[in-house]
Formats: structure tokens, sequence, C-alpha cells
């Protein structure tokens, strides 16, 4: 199949899995918010923070070197087996540190925790080979499944064991049913890449080139995504973070259900068009003119409902996390635009532009958590990540202007009135017709005003742009391709 072929299956494939996938999840969230205590959630998180964070060393950038084409990673085999070696090398020494660290520096289940989910995390970064080999293919079919089938595997067994008393296994046992069924979907059943050793002389200098120049920018885009965490558990204590952590998870539900399977898809199609400015610019329009209107519609709903979803979903004891849930839906709203903004840079080979730009975010962000968390808590937290991301976001679009042509107007203003004119019916309404209550009714009709009028304003505004969209995917469905490669 040709790109476009592959993007629309792809993409079809990815979004089916993804929400599929964020269905499980969410139902498994709810029952295990009511099932485990909040600190338990405080603790996991905060060993996840440190795990995650600290793999971007061995990681180093390669997956990135593997998806630019070049010279020296155009023999895929090749270029998947040197892959394979340097990441093996990487993770067992970064393994073996982060444990010796874990026995030195920390007690009781924080340790625990941190050993097992080392152990666990490092077995499954072993498999991003053969996910970057589908990626780079842009075949997601088997990507989606294996996200599906993780999702229900690992719900089961993390309910079964909250049911049966267990506390932090009901989260650390995830980690490892992942791990045990990413081996057996991409390297036993009907193997995606045969394992094999290789360090040929010249790909691995290319890989450790071309991931020196990357790292840097990882290491900063994980210190945003886990910086609010750490300082979180460090400052404000387990259950603090507890709150927190439930407020981001369900916040970025949204991102999961349309964000991340687009990014995953565009991610492979930039690369292999990153030489074409037109073709570029027309991929990225399309992309994020779906991202950004999914996003307000599910970031201004889920913020108008938050209260009654708390409530009758999570129970009573979840309402300190409203502030912070609906603060974090800015971050819902924005943050699927930086990563795929991020993935343009690389695959036009910009890597450095990344670096500067989350440096100034990681300042910003640093900044924020010192003044407003200090004051507000897990409010001021979710409202430093929003303050570092509209930054970010800025700053990217402001530099994209040199790889491709766009038009902020046509990106924002639509969803943006939308957004606004929903929310305030929505919030309104229901109290001036007496349905004021935190009860399914008044869920029920605040998400009936609020999704009614944003589609309606949202056609009204593009009923041409849409028209266009539809057309153009009515052409490249599936089993009725006439697009030419590019």
């Amino acid at each position: 199949m040709n790109l476009t072929q592959r993007s629309v299956s792809s993409l079809f494939w990815s979004i089916l899995g993804s929400q599929l996938t964020a269905l499980i999840l969410f139902v498994r969230t709810v029952l295990l918010a009511r099932l485990l205590p909040v600190e338990v959630f405080g603790i996991y998180s905060l060993a996840g923070a440190i795990v995650y964070l600290s793999i971007i060393l061995p990681s180093f950038g390669l997956g990135d070197a593997f998806l630019h084409r070049s010279p020296e990673s155009e023999a895929e085999e090749l270029a998947a087996a040197v892959h394979f070696t340097l990441k093996l090398l990487f993770l067992l020494i970064w393994g073996g540190v982060l444990i010796l660290l874990a026995y030195t520096f920390s007690t009781g289940s924080l340790r625990m925790a941190l050993i097992n989910l080392t152990i666990a995390i490092g077995g499954y970064e072993l498999t991003h080979t053969a996910r970057l080999v589908l990626t780079r293919r842009v075949d997601h079919r088997r990507l989606a499944v294996f996200q599906v089938l993780n999702a229900i595997f690992t719900s089961l067994l993390a309910i079964l064991l909250a049911l049966h008393g267990a506390d932090l296994w009901a989260l650390l046992i995830t980690d490892y049913a992942t791990l045990l069924l990413a081996w057996g979907i991409f390297f036993i059943w009907q193997p995606v890449w045969r394992l094999r050793l290789n360090l040929n002389p010249q790909t691995v200098q290319y890989y450790m080139s071309f991931g020196s120049r990357v790292l840097f920018s990882n290491i900063l885009q994980s210190t945003l995504d886990k910086l609010d965490d750490l300082w979180t558990g460090a400052f404000l204590g387990n259950t603090q973070l507890g709150f927190y952590s439930r407020a981001y998870t369900f916040a970025t539900y949204p991102r999961r259900l349309l964000a991340n399977p687009i990014d995953e898809v565009t991610r492979g199609a930039y690369a292999e068009i990153s030489h074409a400015r037109q073709l570029l610019g027309q991929a990225f329009r399309r992309s994020s003119l779906l991202l950004i209107r999914g996003g307000f519609f599910l970031a201004g709903w889920l913020s108008l409902v938050a209260p009654e979803l708390i409530l009758l979903l999570l129970g009573e004891k979840w309402l300190p996390m409203l502030s912070a849930f609906r603060l974090m839906l800015v971050y819902t709203l924005l943050d699927p635009l930086k990563v795929t903004l991020a993935y343009l840079f690389i695959a036009c080979g910009q890597p450095e532009k990344v670096i500067r730009i989350r440096l100034v975010q990681v300042g910003v962000l640093a900044v924020g958590l010192l003044t407003l968390a200090a004051r507000l808590g897990i409010a001021g937290v979710a409202l430093a990540v929003d303050l570092m991301l509209l930054v970010g976001i800025g700053l990217f679009f402001w530099q994209a202007r040199a790889l491709i042509a766009f038009s902020v107007q046509e990106l924002f203003l639509a969803p943006l009135l939308a957004l606004i004119l929903a929310l305030v019916a929505g919030s309104q309404l229901p109290v001036i017709l007496g349905f004021g209550s935190l009860d399914w009714v008044a869920l029920l009709v605040k998400s009936l005003i609020f999704g009614g009028l944003f589609a309606l304003i949202l056609y009204s505004l593009e009923r041409r742009l849409i028209k266009v969209l539809l057309r153009e995917l009515a052409t490249i469905r599936p089993g009725h391709l006439q697009t030419p490669d590019p």
C-alpha cells in the first residue's frame, strides 16, 4: 500500500484500538478508585515518575534515530538489530543502577514499587524495536490489537487482586502483565521482527550521533511530564499525589481516545514525507484540525460534568481533586498539538529547536511549582502545568512557520467560539430549568445541551471545511483509494 493507504488504515485501527482501550481503562480506573486507598495511587505514581523519568537515559533517542530516514537506517533489518542491541545494553546498565539506588535510598512500599517497576518496564522496553518497526511501516493494526488485549488482561488481573484485598500489587501486576503480553504478541506469535544482535560500526555511530541530538530533548520532555508528580509526591505527600494522579488520568482520557492514535500515525508519516513541504503542511493541517476540534469538545464536556462524574463514579472521597481535574483539562486541549509539533521538527531533522523550547518550558514549570503549587496545592500544580504548556505551544507554532504554512485562525477560532458558548449554555440552562442537583439527570441534561450546541455552532461556522474534509476522506477510505503515492 502507498503512504495514504497505510495512513488511513493505520488511523482506523489506531483510533479503534485507542477508543476500546480507553473505555476499558476508564472502567478499571473507576473500580480501582473505589477499591483502593488514595495513598496507594500516590506511591505507585511517585515510583512510576522516577522510573519513567530515568528510563529516557537508556532510550538515548534511539527510537527517533530508527524512524528518521537516512542511509544508515534505510536497511530495516540491520537498523532494527542494532537498535535492539544498543537498547539491551543500555537497559541492563540502567536497571542495575536503579535497583541499587532503590535498595540504598528508599524503604517500604516505595522501594518495592521502584524495584518491580524497574524490572517490568525495563522488560517491556525491549519490545520497543518491534513496535518501532510497525510505526516505521505505518502499520498499526497489531499495535491496536495489543492495546485492547492488554487493557482487558491487565484490568481483569488488577480488579481481581483488589477484590481480594491487595493494594499496591493490584497496580504493579498491570506492568508485569503488559511485559508478558507484549513479548507474546510482538516476538512469539508471528513475530514482527526476529530477534538478532548486531553492532555494525556505521549504524552504531549514526544512532549515537542522532540519539545524542535527541536525548536532551527527550529528557526535557520526560521532565515536563513527570516533574509535577515528583514535586507533588515530595512536598505534598502520597495522598495529595493520589488525588493529583487520578485528576491527571481522567483529564487525559480525551487524549487517549483521539490524540494518541493520530500522533502515532502522523509520526511515521511525517518521517516519510519530511522533504516535501506541501505534503507535510497538508498532513499537519488535517491532523491538527481533527485534534483541536475533538480535544476542545471532550475537554469542555468533561469540565462541565466534572462534579457529577467524580461524585457518582468515584465517590465522595475523591471530590478534593475537582479543581485540579478541571484545570488539567487545559492540558488535554493543547498537549496533543505539542506532541505532533515536536514530531514534525524531529522528522525534519531539527531536534535542536525542540530542545530550546522544552528548556524554556522546564524553566516555566519550575517557577510555577515553586510559586503557585506551594500556595495552592494540587490546583497550583495543575496551573503551573497549564502555564508551561501554553508557553510551549506558542513557541512551537512560531518556529513551525519556517517548515510549513498554516493558519492559527483556521485552527482555533471556530472551536474556541463553540467551546465558550456551549460551556455558558451548558452551565446556566440546567440551573434555570431546575436540574441543579448532582445526579445522573443533571449530567445527561448538561451533556445534551453542551454537545448539541457545540456541534451546531461548529457546523454553522465551518460547513465548507467539514464538507471538504469529508470529501477528502471519502476518496481515500480503505478499499476505495485513488490517491497516488506522494
